[in-house]
């Protein structure tokens, strides 16, 4: 599929195979791998440096006071305490009455041994325990980990939008702007599950985008060594695709910290299939569908699927091992099919409850926001919050507040809803597969949400397993602002002026809310000041 984007820079013309580049000229290419193999952009340390420069600035956000407030934020009393008792005894343990005030004063033996009722697979919190392994049971301790993965997001996107657009500078905005998403931010800095959950799936997708560039290059390998006129109606075998395996691999890790990790399962796995098939139709493969559903779907499918499950199960491993010594009274030993052991029994029946609880969650919350405002941040989640009065924490005025506000960046989830207008005409009108994979990431991350649960309990945090893929959308508009090099030299002045001056508004536009994004002492007047709508109050 022809590239189409507009983009800020173009890469230059090269002859690319796995791993070299060749320098030759555009008309020396030949068409066909001008369209499947358009070579990376030759940055030298730029390649590296621009997102590692994003990422040391997304560390910074992340990891300022990151030990601040010292405080159970949120749903960080379950997880963090939950992670804790993992990481010494197998299982979620449940904990003494005064269980939050006794860990932040030192004392973290707090178990009653026995077996609490938890709602979540295991990864997520094995991720906040590894914190605490290292830092102790701490607020620093069990927010670590997602600041590192959040961190690290930061650095995958800006990668990914590189491949994806052949464009180091698109790639660097792409990471900026992760960086600086306010949402972001708040959940690489709590002890919950969601951003561990983003981490997954975005590394899941990257993996694929991989695969999809190293399979398109031996499709183009393929369809140089051939006469058009004599090409085979299957066209090539691609063999093992270890790429494609790891995604996998990260899917289940994505489902084994919240189960609407399986959306993008569906969503990815669509996506791998009609990549496939748009490259056999790009190397001039004659029978394109039955190629791609004998040669690539069910690989694909084994990749992904039989991956994703074997993956889940055996991050349960700790769990079944350690039943005999679990004491749930709710389980009498009678439950599922006689010719499994108990506690394969017990696991089995536990699934059921937890899918109960999640499909008629409905207790009210006071923060809790309908899936189809969230794109527009309708009403951010309130994680903590502190009254005071003065002296007290510093408060120089006559009332303040502290609080930790889970707000995206308005300016920035505005635009990127924004972006979704065009994203979806470069799909229909273009047929830009990177628009697809915009819009199919989005759809699994929301459209489940909006659809099937919007009777239930939720939050508008949960969007941040698709923030990254806001971004993107918003990134690939930016890159259609800035104009591609063969526009005029008005067209692109005005076009990088117009960025640069979006992203400068962005920024004051993070800086502006930071305060409550980290829990900092202000005045009563100044905190509403920063809360712009009484939706976000």
């Amino acid at each position: 599929m022809t590239d189409t984007l507009a983009m800020a820079e173009e890469a230059p013309a090269l002859v690319a195979s796995p791993g070299r580049h060749r320098r030759r000229r555009t008309v020396d290419r030949p068409p066909v791998r001008e369209r499947l193999a358009p070579p990376m952009p030759d940055d030298g340390r730029w390649s590296w440096g621009g997102p590692l420069l994003v990422s040391a600035v997304a560390a910074v956000l992340r990891f300022w006071g990151l030990g601040s407030p010292h405080v159970f934020s949120f749903d960080e009393t379950y997880y963090a305490k939950d992670a804790l008792s993992l990481m010494r005894y197998g299982y979620e343990q449940e904990t003494v009455s005064n269980a939050n005030d006794l860990i932040l004063s030192g004392n973290s033996h707090v178990f009653t041994g026995q077996a609490s009722y938890i709602v979540h697979p295991p990864i997520g919190k094995w991720v906040i325990a590894s914190g605490e392994w290292v830092f102790g049971a701490t607020p620093f301790g069990w927010r670590v980990a997602p600041a590192i993965l959040g961190t690290l997001a930061v650095l995958m996107l800006a990668r990914i939008v590189r491949r994806m657009t052949r464009s180091t500078l698109l790639g660097c905005i792409a990471g900026l702007l992760l960086a600086l998403d306010g949402l972001s931010i708040v959940l690489s800095r709590s002890a919950l599950l969601d951003g561990t959950l983003a981490f997954f799936v975005l590394a899941a997708f990257g993996s694929l985008i991989i695969d999809r560039d190293r399979m398109r290059a031996r499709m183009a390998d393929w369809a140089d060594q051939h006469d058009p006129s004599d090409l085979l109606d299957l066209g090539p075998k691609m063999g093992l695709r270890p790429w494609r395996l790891l995604a996998g691999l990260l899917i289940g890790l994505a489902c084994a910290t919240k189960w609407s990790g399986i959306w993008f399962l569906v969503a990815f796995g669509a996506m791998t299939v009609l990549w496939d098939l748009g490259a056999r139709k790009a190397a001039g493969v004659r029978r394109p569908y039955l190629a791609t559903l004998g040669r690539d779907a069910w690989g694909g499918f084994l990749s992904l699927v039989p991956v994703t499950f074997v993956v889940y199960a055996v991050t349960w491993l700790p769990w079944l091992l350690t039943f005999s010594h679990q004491k749930r009274s709710w389980y009498l030993g009678r439950r599922g099919p006689t010719f499994l052991p108990d506690n394969v029994r017990a696991l089995l029946d536990y699934h059921a409850q937890m899918l109960r609880f999640h499909t008629t969650l409905d207790t009210p919350h006071p923060y809790a926001g309908k899936a189809i405002g969230w794109l527009i941040q309708v009403r951010p989640t309130a994680f903590w919050s502190i009254q005071l009065k003065p002296g007290q924490q510093g408060c120089e005025a006559a009332s303040c507040t502290r609080e930790v506000t889970s707000l995206g960046t308005p300016v920035l989830w505005w635009a990127a809803t924004a972006a979704l207008i065009w994203i979806i005409w470069r799909w229909v009108g273009a047929r830009d597969w990177r628009a697809g994979a915009v819009l199919g990431s989005v759809a699994a991350g929301w459209l489940p949400w909006v659809i099937l649960y919007s009777h239930r309990t939720i939050f508008t945090f949960y969007e941040v397993a698709f923030a990254p893929f806001m971004v993107m959308g918003l990134t690939f508009a930016i890159g259609a602002v800035i104009g591609t090099r063969d526009s005029s030299p008005t067209r692109r002045t005005w076009g990088a002026a117009s960025a640069g001056g979006y992203l400068l508004l962005v920024i004051a536009n993070t800086a502006r809310i930071w305060p409550v994004l980290i829990g900092s002492v202000l005045s009563q007047s100044d905190w509403l000041h920063r809360l712009w709508f009484r939706g976000w109050i």
